[in-house]
Order: C-alpha cells, then sequence, then structure tokens
C-alpha cells in the first residue's frame, strides 16, 4: 500500500496547465512535460480500498492501486509493467479520457479523487524516457493472418493484441495515415501526433503492417482479402454524423464538425485539404452540440482567430456536484469545463436551433435559436417544449454541428453480407458477426462511444478472434470478477 495517510495529508494537485493566452497561438499539447514529483504525490493518495471501485470505473479494468503502489516506491518499470498489462495506449487515455476511474475512486466519496489519469499519463512517459518501453515481439508466429479494418484506437489495440498472440496482422486504413481518430479527429493540441507516431514505430518493431490509402469493396477486393486472411476484423468506427434538417441547411457556412477538425489537423501536419478550405477566423462561430467533439472544435476556433464563439446545447445545463439520482460510484453528469472552454467561449444550455438564415447572397449570417423545456415523463420519450417569447436570431458566420453520430458506414457491412442492428451498427455476438470469420469492434459494434472504450473493444475482440482461430486464448481479459463477487 502506498503511505497509509496519504489520503489525510495531501490534496489532490495537478500541473498548471499553459496560459491559455498564449497557447490559443499554437497546437501544442495544453499541458506540458509531466512533473514527477506532483505525481508521486498523488500516488500517495490511493487508499488501497478493499474494494477499488476505480477498476469498475474503467472500461479497461486497470489495475490501478497497484501501478499508484508501484509509482509511490518508485518503481516505475513495474508500474509500466501493470499498466501496459491492461492498456496498450495509456499516453492517449492519459491524455483524453475523461477519467470515469475518477468518478469511481472511494476517495472522491467526500474528496476530491485520486489524480489516476495523469499518474497514469507519468507513468508512460517515463517508461519511453526510461527505455522501458520496448516492443513486445511475439516469440513464436502461428501462421495464421488477420486483417483489421480501421486504424483507430480499436483497431489498433486488437492488431496489438493479436501480433502478440503470434498471428500475422495487416492494418487496412482508407486515409493517407494510420490513426483513425486519433490522427484526424482529436486536435494536436490534446493529442500531439508525435505521441501517436511513437506508439505506430513500436508496433511496426513488434510485427504489425500497416497499408494506407486502401478502402476496403473500393480499391482494395473484399474477395481477394477473404481469400488471404483466416479472419477480419471490421473496426470502421461510428462516421455516419447525426445532420439538423432546418430551413437554410444548404447555405455556406454550415459545416459537420469532424470536417472542420480534420482539415486543421491536416493543416497542422503540413497537409494541403482537396476540399474547401473552412477557417473560423473573424467569424462568429456557432458550435451546435456539447460533446467534446464541440469542445474541440470551441479550441480549433479560438485558435483560429473567431471573433466570438458561442457553444449551444438542447439539454439543460448540468449541476455541479453529484445528485441523489447520481450516486458514486456511477458516472455523474455533472458540469464539465474543458481547456477549451478556458480560452474563451460563451455557452448556452436549453436551446433549440430553428433555422440557419442567410444574408440574401447564400451565405450564412445567423442562427434562429429559441429557449426550451424538457418534459420527461416515465415511461414515455424526452420531448422538448419552445418557450413563448424567448426566440431570437443570433449572428454566425459559421456553424459547426457536432450532435454526435448515428452508426457507421454501412457500405462495407453490406458488401460483406453482415447484418446491422437497430441502430445501424455492426451485430455481433462477442464481437463475432453474422459471418463465421469477421468480427467487429469499437464504434463500429457499440456505437459512438470513449477512446478508453474502443481500446477495451479491441481487446476484447482480439480475445474473440484469437479462440476462433486457436480455440483458445492466453490474451489478457479484463477481470471483472471481483466486481461480480462485491454486487452479489
Amino acid at each position: 500500500m502506498s503511505k497509509p495517510t496519504g489520503f489525510l495529508e495531501i490534496p489532490r494537485e495537478l500541473p498548471q496547465k499553459r496560459d491559455p493566452k498564449k497557447r490559443i497561438n499554437d497546437y501544442h499539447e495544453v499541458e506540458g512535460d509531466v512533473n514527477v514529483d506532483i505525481t508521486l504525490k498523488q500516488a500517495t493518495r490511493c487508499m488501497d480500498c478493499g474494494v477499488p471501485f476505480c477498476h469498475h470505473g474503467c472500461p479497461l479494468g486497470n489495475i490501478i492501486p497497484d501501478f499508484n503502489d508501484a509509482v509511490y516506491q518508485g518503481n516505475w518499470k513495474l508500474a509500466y509493467e501493470i499498466l501496459i498489462s491492461t492498456n496498450n495506449f495509456p499516453e492517449f487515455t492519459g491524455r483524453i479520457c475523461p477519467a470515469p476511474c475518477e468518478a469511481a475512486c472511494v476517495l472522491g466519496i467526500n474528496k476530491p479523487p485520486v489524480a489516476i489519469e495523469y499518474i497514469e499519463k507519468t507513468i508512460i512517459e517515463k517508461a519511453f524516457q526510461d527505455g522501458n518501453a520496448k516492443p513486445r515481439v511475439p516469440s513464436t508466429r502461428t501462421g495464421k493472418k488477420v486483417a483489421i479494418i480501421g486504424s483507430g484506437p480499436a483497431g489498433l489495440a486488437a492488431a496489438a493484441q493479436l501480433n502478440y498472440a503470434g498471428h500475422r496482422v495487416t492494418v487496412f486504413e482508407r486515409a493517407d495515415e494510420v490513426g483513425g481518430l486519433l490522427r484526424y479527429g482529436i486536435p494536436d493540441f490534446k493529442l500531439d501526433k508525435q505521441v501517436l507516431d511513437r506508439r505506430l514505430n513500436l508496433m511496426v518493431e513488434e510485427g504489425v503492417q500497416f497499408q494506407t490509402h486502401t478502402a476496403v469493396g473500393e480499391n482494395c477486393s473484399i474477395k481477394q482479402l477473404r481469400e488471404d486472411f483466416d479472419a477480419v476484423l471490421l473496426c470502421t468506427g461510428s462516421t455516419v454524423p447525426r445532420d439538423l434538417f432546418i430551413p437554410g441547411r444548404e447555405l455556406k457556412g454550415v459545416h459537420f464538425a469532424m470536417d472542420f477538425l480534420m482539415q486543421q489537423n491536416r493543416r497542422v501536419a503540413g497537409k494541403k485539404n482537396q476540399s474547401e478550405e473552412i477557417w473560423a477566423t473573424g467569424k462568429n462561430v456557432v458550435v451546435i452540440g456539447g460533446g467534446d467533439t464541440g469542445s474541440d472544435c470551441v479550441g480549433t476556433s479560438n485558435r483560429h482567430g473567431a471573433k466570438s464563439v458561442t457553444q449551444i446545447e438542447i439539454m439543460p445545463k448540468p449541476p455541479r456536484e453529484r445528485t441523489a439520482d447520481m450516486p458514486w460510484p456511477n458516472w455523474p453528469m455533472i458540469l464539465r469545463t474543458s481547456t477549451s472552454h478556458e480560452e474563451g467561449c460563451e455557452r448556452q444550455w436549453s436551446i433549440i436551433t430553428k433555422e440557419f438564415v442567410a444574408d440574401g447572397n447564400g451565405n450564412l449570417a445567423g442562427i434562429k435559436i429559441a429557449e426550451v423545456q424538457i418534459h420527461h415523463l416515465p415511461g414515455k420519450p424526452m420531448s422538448f417544449e419552445e418557450v413563448v417569447g424567448t426566440e431570437k436570431v443570433i449572428p454566425c458566420e459559421m456553424a459547426l454541428l457536432a450532435m454526435g453520430f448515428l452508426h457507421t458506414q454501412k457500405t462495407l457491412p453490406e458488401q460483406l453480407g453482415l447484418a446491422l442492428d437497430e441502430r445501424g451498427n455492426i451485430k455481433s455476438m462477442g464481437y463475432q458477426t453474422s459471418k463465421e470469420n469477421i468480427f467487429a469492434a469499437g464504434d463500429a459494434r457499440r456505437g459512438q462511444s470513449l477512446v478508453v472504450w474502443a481500446i477495451s473493444e479491441g481487446r476484447e475482440a482480439a480475445r474473440a478472434v484469437d479462440r476462433y482461430l486457436m480455440q483458445h486464448t492466453a490474451l489478457e481479459a479484463k477481470d471483472v470478477s471481483l466486481l461480480s463477487t462485491c454486487i452479489s
């Protein structure tokens, strides 16, 4: 156990972030280098609970008290080995995860929780600095070949696990570079792409093969793919954005959030965009949608030099603290302020978007909005009622639709003859689709979710594929036995 009285003596502390006034002038990560001294102190706050609910909160089942204790003891190599046993990419989750583990921390019942996410980030950065993050090259090869379609977090996690199991793994990516959402969806000020490339270089050393500019079913034959590989795993993400079909949707200046973010990520990487450039510079920007993607649009718009940035959300403003209907250790739907919000943004809740208003030349000039009240009666779907007299038009030359994603692209599943569920995602039973040797994982299977869930999905799908190929598997699985015992 870490210091037994640590949680009583040491308050929660995180390093100071870069000055918002300075950081909006670049795309470097908001947080600087890790602070080992702060991390050591924070690890002492872990109480080594009899029932560590942080395991329950983490979709990966990270063995958090154990790596906290290793950090407290100064054994960074052991801390890394514990962490990497359950999480292939702690450098990603240590930067962009909302940390459901911290929401489930027992200390968090009446004190600020242990800074688990920051400890995780420090462990992996120390591992790379100290040379402990080495390629995990399999000792033997099985002779089996697996194709993974999509190189987002689910596809990469599955590739790492299946390669470690001894299979020959090829990852097919339709874009020009590997990474999926990590490459072109998440801004560099949250995840520097050098961090991604560092991990990909390790995976190449381990034996994983990557093939870019490859759209399976278009410039890559499905028939040939099925002939060349013993199993296929689809990790194509949830990429069909939710649209807003209101008057004026066709106006110039209304864009999907991901188109906006992808273009900027390409600019930061020194690449040209093939489609019409989307810039927020000098414009009144309205971001429609209150989630992480919307927040990323806020941060990017500020870096473009937008005249103003407003983020609107149809749901009511969340409370600042837990309420009776969101008890610990459940994930609380409370108000969260991102680093992008800190940089400047007006946020409005309980707002409905009624119309995109034109300037007379086919350009967006404003948005007609109104306040709404929510009616949520037991057993009935949620409904929204406009508040009479609240309608108004706010200036807006660029609107970004950040309302989430509906489901995966259907073309490839249909070409493969796969069944879809009622939401339009790939239907599966234990990650196995309606075709015996085709599997699915990540957002393509479960719908839009977190990066940490995608990694978990990729790992569990790898177990299913390995078991299918070898009739058994030794790959690690999330251990929920402790939680099951507690609940029962």
